[in-house]
């Protein structure tokens, strides 16, 4: 079903909708948007670009020193969702497909450099932030973890996939997934606790 914007023109400031027109609108889910994508539709394109820019180009400044290539990675990944369109398939949600998109462009970006980028985003937080001090130890015992590691707890707590979306990134099952983050988070934690260190 399509949005409709014919009801704009007939309501003012401060009226409400008539209930008759309140059905009509309507926010297409990502996969619905992807096939009309694989239609040809640039508009369902815009829609999902103008979703994901920012989560994808923060995906990529976690991940990669320099800002402007980040932006040009995230711009590689909408490329390759237009690319790849007519032959999506939805077997999962719309956005692990795409972090995986995303995903794969890093580790191609990381062996063309054949460079591991540690910076888990380089711009330093505000100094208002009243946090700050704790985020920067966040980050740099991140920094300081197995690169595996690292990756999938930046997916689960910077991106906030959902176990079953980094399990579609990664194509391993959901299991393997909780066992693997199980292990992340003690790694983080003995690298935080001085006393975790020793055990």
């Amino acid at each position: 079903m399509r949005s409709t914007r014919s009801w704009l023109d007939r309501v003012a400031p401060g009226n409400f909708l008539p209930q008759s027109d309140i059905t009509q609108i309507t926010v297409l889910a990502d996969e619905d948007l992807m096939r009309e994508v694989s239609g040809g539709s640039r508009a369902a394109l815009e829609s999902l670009f103008e979703r994901y820019r920012g989560p994808i180009w923060r995906f990529f400044r976690r991940r990669v020193a320099d800002p402007s290539r980040a932006e040009e990675l995230a711009q590689e990944v909408f490329l390759a969702l237009l690319r790849s369109a007519p032959r999506y398939e939805p077997r999962g949600t719309f956005r692990s497909y795409l972090f995986a998109v995303a995903f794969n462009l890093l580790l191609a970006e990381r062996r063309r450099a054949a460079v591991q980028v540690d910076p888990i985003e380089s711009d330093p937080p505000a100094p208002a932030a009243p946090d700050a001090d704790a985020t920067l130890w966040v980050r740099h015992a991140l920094a300081e973890l197995d690169p595996d590691d690292r990756e999938l707890l930046m997916l689960r707590e910077y991106e906030q996939l959902s176990y079953q979306e980094i399990a579609d990134v990664y194509r391993v099952p959901l299991n393997t997934v909780r066992t693997r983050l199980f292990r992340a988070r003690a790694a983080l934690r003995a690298t935080l606790l001085p006393e975790g260190r020793g055990k």
